[in-house]
């Protein structure tokens, strides 16, 4: 049977991350559907909107079956055009604002990136010193600056720590650190690293099977010893070993996304957001 693909548009006023979040969130739940994903953002002219009004009708055409389209926009005019094209329209801005302005007892600004534009005020020079730490002490580059950290993350080559640190510090101002282990690291009676004791506490292991390690680090280093499912299979060993000898806790991230990654360590390390 062929797999079913649809066009999905999110189209917003400002930069469409919210359509984006909202849309992918939600289509999740439907497997064995292919999506084709159009992002529209700035749309926020008559005239951009007749273009993206034509866009959805051609598609229709061109498929024989309505696009998905998510929106975020604000402007009531703008918005009207595009929900009479010929689609199926999800409109997340007028589903919630309605509601909270009856509750709130307050109407809505009404005003596009409003939520950025107040954010990034007050939160935009934590982000970027945030991942700039993140990348300045980056596989363990610079350790000097391990007393900032919030977090460090250790483990063997290619387990999403470096994608981790840098998600942590862009979406909630984490300053996180992470440092490798090698196979120095493992060789007996080799002492736990010096420089890492006296942060013990914010310490925190990652790991992965051994066969997803092996297929991520052969894109690397195709039929390399670093990259063969043997020398995996001995790393992650000794690493879930070193953690468990040192009280570090640790996680398997074979599943996860960098999200869920880094969500479950903010809960599990109870670390508080810095940024909103």
């Amino acid at each position: 049977m062929a797999s079913i693909s649809r066009t999905i548009f999110f189209v917003s006023g400002s930069t469409a991350i919210t359509a984006e979040t909202m849309g992918q969130s939600l289509l999740s739940q439907f497997d064995g559907i292919e999506f084709d994903q159009v992002t529209l953002p700035f749309i926020d002219s008559y005239k951009k909107a007749i273009r993206v009004y034509q866009q959805i009708n051609r598609d229709t055409e061109q498929r024989g079956i309505k696009p998905i389209v998510f929106s975020t926009l604000i402007d009531t005019d703008i918005r009207q055009m595009i929900k009479n094209s010929h689609c199926i329209f999800f409109d997340l801005i007028e589903t919630f604002i309605g509601r909270l302005e009856s509750e709130l007892h307050k109407e809505s600004s009404h005003t596009i990136g409003h939520r950025h534009r107040l954010l990034n005020d007050g939160f935009y020079d934590l982000r970027m010193h945030a991942m700039n730490y993140a990348l300045d002490t980056d596989d363990g580059i610079s350790t000097k600056n391990y007393d900032q950290a919030d977090i460090v993350l250790v483990g063997v080559s290619r387990t999403s720590k470096t994608p981790t640190c840098v998600y942590m510090g862009m979406q909630f101002g984490i300053h996180a650190a992470n440092y490798p282990l090698t196979e120095e690291n493992f060789q007996p009676n080799k002492a736990f690293p010096q420089l890492l004791k006296p942060f013990r506490d914010k310490l925190y292991g990652l790991t992965i099977n051994p066969e997803r390690l092996h297929r991520i680090r052969s894109e690397r280093l195709p039929n390399s010893r670093y990259s063969s499912l043997h020398q995996c299979q001995i790393e992650l060993s000794q690493a879930e070993i070193l953690f468990t000898e040192e009280n570090i806790p640790f996680l398997n991230v074979t599943f996860m996304s960098v999200e869920e990654i880094a969500s479950t360590i903010m809960l599990e390390c109870n670390l508080h957001r810095h940024v909103l």
